[in-house]
Protein backbone atom coordinates (compact mmCIF):
# COMPACT_ATOMS: atom_id res chain seq x y z
CA UNK A 1 0.00 0.00 0.00
CA UNK A 2 1.35 3.45 -0.96
CA UNK A 3 2.05 5.53 2.28
CA UNK A 4 1.35 9.63 2.20
CA UNK A 5 3.12 11.66 3.46
CA UNK A 6 0.99 13.53 5.93
CA UNK A 7 2.67 17.05 6.08
CA UNK A 8 0.29 17.94 2.81
CA UNK A 9 1.58 20.72 1.19
CA UNK A 10 -1.50 22.87 0.05
CA UNK A 11 -2.25 25.87 -2.26
CA UNK A 12 -3.47 28.84 -0.14
CA UNK A 13 -5.54 28.87 3.34
CA UNK A 14 -8.82 27.16 3.33
CA UNK A 15 -11.49 27.51 5.31
CA UNK A 16 -12.58 23.86 6.52
CA UNK A 17 -15.98 25.41 7.76
CA UNK A 18 -18.74 22.98 5.48
CA UNK A 19 -20.70 25.18 3.54
CA UNK A 20 -24.48 24.75 4.05
CA UNK A 21 -27.28 25.84 1.45
CA UNK A 22 -30.57 25.23 0.49
CA UNK A 23 -31.20 23.47 -2.89
CA UNK A 24 -34.68 23.19 -4.40
CA UNK A 25 -35.48 20.13 -2.84
CA UNK A 26 -36.53 20.22 0.65
CA UNK A 27 -35.95 17.09 3.50
CA UNK A 28 -39.93 16.25 3.12
CA UNK A 29 -39.59 16.22 -0.84
CA UNK A 30 -36.44 14.17 -0.11
CA UNK A 31 -38.11 11.41 2.48
CA UNK A 32 -40.96 11.35 -0.57
CA UNK A 33 -38.54 10.32 -3.36
CA UNK A 34 -35.90 8.13 -1.91
CA UNK A 35 -36.25 5.04 0.49
CA UNK A 36 -33.54 4.21 3.13
CA UNK A 37 -31.96 1.71 1.74
CA UNK A 38 -31.54 4.04 -1.69
CA UNK A 39 -28.29 5.07 -2.77
CA UNK A 40 -28.95 8.62 -4.39
CA UNK A 41 -25.99 10.12 -4.39
CA UNK A 42 -24.24 6.74 -5.84
CA UNK A 43 -27.22 6.37 -8.65
CA UNK A 44 -25.98 10.45 -9.52
CA UNK A 45 -22.65 9.24 -9.86
CA UNK A 46 -23.60 6.29 -12.08
CA UNK A 47 -25.41 8.53 -14.14
CA UNK A 48 -22.51 11.21 -14.99
CA UNK A 49 -20.40 7.91 -15.67
CA UNK A 50 -22.88 6.46 -17.81
CA UNK A 51 -23.44 9.55 -20.14
CA UNK A 52 -19.53 8.66 -21.27
CA UNK A 53 -19.06 5.26 -20.61
CA UNK A 54 -21.03 2.03 -21.29
CA UNK A 55 -22.37 0.96 -17.89
CA UNK A 56 -21.59 -2.74 -18.80
CA UNK A 57 -18.17 -1.75 -19.21
CA UNK A 58 -17.38 -0.87 -15.82
CA UNK A 59 -15.22 -2.74 -13.25
CA UNK A 60 -16.19 -2.48 -9.39
CA UNK A 61 -13.79 -2.54 -6.62
CA UNK A 62 -15.52 -2.60 -3.03
CA UNK A 63 -13.49 -1.72 -0.32
CA UNK A 64 -12.28 -5.10 1.94
CA UNK A 65 -13.48 -3.93 5.02
CA UNK A 66 -14.90 -0.14 5.28
CA UNK A 67 -13.21 1.62 8.10
CA UNK A 68 -16.97 2.20 9.60
CA UNK A 69 -16.55 -1.57 10.44
CA UNK A 70 -12.97 -1.78 11.68
CA UNK A 71 -11.16 -1.50 8.67
CA UNK A 72 -8.67 0.52 6.78
CA UNK A 73 -10.82 1.72 3.41
CA UNK A 74 -12.73 4.46 3.77
CA UNK A 75 -13.62 4.45 0.15
CA UNK A 76 -16.58 2.36 -0.45
CA UNK A 77 -15.13 1.34 -3.73
CA UNK A 78 -13.35 2.29 -7.15
CA UNK A 79 -14.32 1.42 -10.83
CA UNK A 80 -12.52 1.25 -13.89
CA UNK A 81 -13.02 2.22 -17.24
CA UNK A 82 -11.34 1.99 -19.87
CA UNK A 83 -10.30 4.70 -22.39
CA UNK A 84 -9.43 5.22 -26.17
CA UNK A 85 -9.37 8.88 -25.86
CA UNK A 86 -6.07 10.41 -26.70
CA UNK A 87 -3.51 7.66 -25.46
CA UNK A 88 -5.71 4.58 -24.74
CA UNK A 89 -5.60 4.52 -20.60
CA UNK A 90 -7.71 3.48 -17.48
CA UNK A 91 -10.15 6.30 -16.12
CA UNK A 92 -9.99 5.52 -12.29
CA UNK A 93 -13.31 7.06 -10.44
CA UNK A 94 -13.91 6.52 -6.54
CA UNK A 95 -17.06 5.72 -4.36
CA UNK A 96 -17.29 7.58 -0.79
CA UNK A 97 -15.69 10.86 -0.63
CA UNK A 98 -19.03 12.41 -1.29
CA UNK A 99 -22.77 11.55 0.70
CA UNK A 100 -23.78 7.86 -1.46
CA UNK A 101 -26.68 6.76 0.40
CA UNK A 102 -30.15 8.04 2.02
CA UNK A 103 -29.11 11.05 4.32
CA UNK A 104 -32.33 13.91 3.82
CA UNK A 105 -30.07 16.27 5.92
CA UNK A 106 -28.02 16.20 2.96
CA UNK A 107 -30.43 18.02 0.54
CA UNK A 108 -30.17 20.92 2.45
CA UNK A 109 -26.25 21.18 2.01
CA UNK A 110 -24.46 23.15 -0.43
CA UNK A 111 -22.11 19.81 -1.51
CA UNK A 112 -22.34 16.31 -0.67
CA UNK A 113 -20.05 15.07 1.96
CA UNK A 114 -16.38 16.37 0.93
CA UNK A 115 -17.90 17.94 -2.26
CA UNK A 116 -15.49 15.75 -4.00
CA UNK A 117 -14.96 12.14 -5.66
CA UNK A 118 -11.46 11.32 -6.84
CA UNK A 119 -10.61 10.58 -10.49
CA UNK A 120 -7.52 8.91 -11.89
CA UNK A 121 -6.36 8.39 -15.37
CA UNK A 122 -3.43 5.71 -16.14
CA UNK A 123 -1.74 4.63 -19.21
CA UNK A 124 -1.35 0.73 -18.49
CA UNK A 125 1.82 -0.12 -16.99
CA UNK A 126 3.36 -3.88 -17.87
CA UNK A 127 3.65 -5.06 -13.89
CA UNK A 128 0.42 -4.06 -13.26
CA UNK A 129 -1.45 -7.60 -12.72
CA UNK A 130 -4.48 -9.16 -14.43
CA UNK A 131 -7.65 -9.09 -13.74
CA UNK A 132 -11.18 -10.07 -14.81
CA UNK A 133 -14.23 -8.63 -16.11
CA UNK A 134 -17.87 -9.23 -15.38
CA UNK A 135 -17.74 -11.56 -17.92
CA UNK A 136 -14.62 -13.50 -16.92
CA UNK A 137 -12.50 -11.61 -19.97
CA UNK A 138 -8.82 -10.98 -18.76
CA UNK A 139 -7.90 -7.70 -18.26
CA UNK A 140 -4.04 -6.67 -18.38
CA UNK A 141 -2.33 -4.54 -15.95
CA UNK A 142 -4.85 -3.26 -13.95
CA UNK A 143 -3.66 -0.33 -11.65
CA UNK A 144 -4.13 -1.84 -8.19
CA UNK A 145 -1.91 0.73 -6.70
CA UNK A 146 -3.82 3.53 -7.95
CA UNK A 147 -6.64 2.30 -6.18
CA UNK A 148 -4.44 2.11 -2.58
CA UNK A 149 -3.27 5.38 -3.29
CA UNK A 150 -7.00 6.66 -3.51
CA UNK A 151 -7.89 5.14 -0.09
CA UNK A 152 -4.64 6.63 1.83
CA UNK A 153 -5.67 10.17 0.45
CA UNK A 154 -9.52 9.34 1.55
CA UNK A 155 -7.80 7.92 4.93
CA UNK A 156 -5.88 11.38 5.65
CA UNK A 157 -9.28 13.24 4.57
CA UNK A 158 -11.26 11.87 6.69
CA UNK A 159 -9.07 11.81 9.45
CA UNK A 160 -7.63 15.36 9.04
CA UNK A 161 -10.69 16.88 8.49
CA UNK A 162 -9.09 18.46 5.55
CA UNK A 163 -10.17 18.13 2.26
CA UNK A 164 -8.52 18.59 -1.31
CA UNK A 165 -9.76 20.95 -4.27
CA UNK A 166 -8.49 21.57 -7.64
CA UNK A 167 -4.89 23.15 -7.83
CA UNK A 168 -3.88 21.72 -4.44
CA UNK A 169 -1.22 19.41 -4.45
CA UNK A 170 0.54 16.70 -1.98
CA UNK A 171 3.53 14.90 -2.25
CA UNK A 172 4.29 10.99 -1.39
CA UNK A 173 7.06 9.57 1.04
CA UNK A 174 7.71 6.95 -2.01
CA UNK A 175 7.32 6.56 -5.58
CA UNK A 176 3.27 6.46 -6.96
CA UNK A 177 3.67 2.71 -7.47
CA UNK A 178 5.90 1.32 -4.59
CA UNK A 179 9.41 -0.70 -5.64
CA UNK A 180 9.06 0.90 -8.97
CA UNK A 181 11.40 2.89 -11.55
CA UNK A 182 9.43 6.11 -12.10
CA UNK A 183 10.29 9.90 -11.15
CA UNK A 184 6.47 10.08 -10.18
CA UNK A 185 6.48 11.00 -6.94
CA UNK A 186 3.37 13.40 -6.02
CA UNK A 187 0.07 14.41 -7.13
CA UNK A 188 -1.51 17.56 -8.08
CA UNK A 189 -5.41 18.04 -8.17
CA UNK A 190 -7.02 19.06 -11.25
CA UNK A 191 -10.88 19.30 -12.36
CA UNK A 192 -11.51 15.92 -14.71
CA UNK A 193 -11.12 17.48 -17.51
CA UNK A 194 -14.53 15.78 -19.08
CA UNK A 195 -16.78 14.68 -16.00
CA UNK A 196 -16.61 17.77 -14.44
CA UNK A 197 -18.79 17.61 -11.78
CA UNK A 198 -22.44 16.72 -11.10
CA UNK A 199 -25.64 17.95 -8.80
CA UNK A 200 -27.10 14.86 -6.94
CA UNK A 201 -30.16 14.97 -4.45
CA UNK A 202 -27.64 15.32 -1.35
CA UNK A 203 -25.63 18.54 -2.64
CA UNK A 204 -22.64 18.85 -5.02
CA UNK A 205 -20.02 16.77 -6.27
CA UNK A 206 -17.13 17.70 -8.23
CA UNK A 207 -14.41 14.83 -9.90
CA UNK A 208 -10.76 15.54 -9.05
CA UNK A 209 -8.45 14.16 -10.92
CA UNK A 210 -5.23 13.24 -9.43
CA UNK A 211 -2.26 13.97 -12.09
CA UNK A 212 1.07 12.37 -10.98
CA UNK A 213 4.22 14.93 -11.00
CA UNK A 214 7.84 14.67 -10.80
CA UNK A 215 10.49 15.63 -7.55
CA UNK A 216 11.32 18.56 -9.73
CA UNK A 217 7.70 19.67 -10.55
CA UNK A 218 6.83 19.03 -6.72
CA UNK A 219 9.92 21.33 -6.01
CA UNK A 220 9.27 23.97 -8.35
CA UNK A 221 5.51 23.99 -6.27
CA UNK A 222 7.03 24.06 -3.09
CA UNK A 223 9.11 27.66 -3.73
CA UNK A 224 5.51 29.02 -4.37
CA UNK A 225 2.65 26.85 -3.21
CA UNK A 226 -0.28 28.48 -4.18
CA UNK A 227 -3.24 27.28 -6.08
CA UNK A 228 -2.16 29.53 -9.44
CA UNK A 229 1.62 28.12 -9.48
CA UNK A 230 -0.23 24.62 -9.47
CA UNK A 231 -2.77 25.86 -12.25
CA UNK A 232 0.29 27.53 -14.41
CA UNK A 233 1.77 23.74 -14.16
CA UNK A 234 -1.51 21.79 -15.04
CA UNK A 235 -2.07 24.09 -18.21
CA UNK A 236 1.87 23.47 -19.27
CA UNK A 237 0.89 19.45 -18.42
CA UNK A 238 -2.92 20.36 -20.86
CA UNK A 239 -1.03 21.33 -23.54
CA UNK A 240 0.47 18.26 -25.22
CA UNK A 241 -1.87 16.24 -22.57
CA UNK A 242 -5.22 17.52 -22.31
CA UNK A 243 -6.82 14.81 -20.74
CA UNK A 244 -3.91 14.88 -17.57
CA UNK A 245 -3.17 11.17 -18.15
CA UNK A 246 -0.85 9.81 -15.83
CA UNK A 247 1.82 7.76 -17.17
CA UNK A 248 4.53 5.82 -14.61
CA UNK A 249 7.15 5.82 -17.55
CA UNK A 250 7.11 9.43 -17.84
CA UNK A 251 10.33 11.43 -18.56
CA UNK A 252 9.32 14.53 -19.51
CA UNK A 253 9.22 17.14 -17.14
CA UNK A 254 7.42 20.41 -17.60
CA UNK A 255 9.55 22.69 -15.35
Amino acid sequence: MVKICYNIIRSDKVDYTVTKKKIKMTTQEYEAMFEEDDAPGWDAIEGALGKIYDPASERHYPSQLHASLGGDDYLDGVSIFDSVEGVPHRHLVSFGMSELYYDPQSSQDEFSGWGFEFSMRIVPFADDPDSKSGDDTVVPYEPFWAISLMQNLAKYVYNSKKWFKAYHFIPTNSPLRLNTDTKLVGVAFAPDPVLGGTDTPNGRVEFLQMVGITQRELDWLRKDPTTQRVEKLINMMRKDNPLLITDLQREKEYV
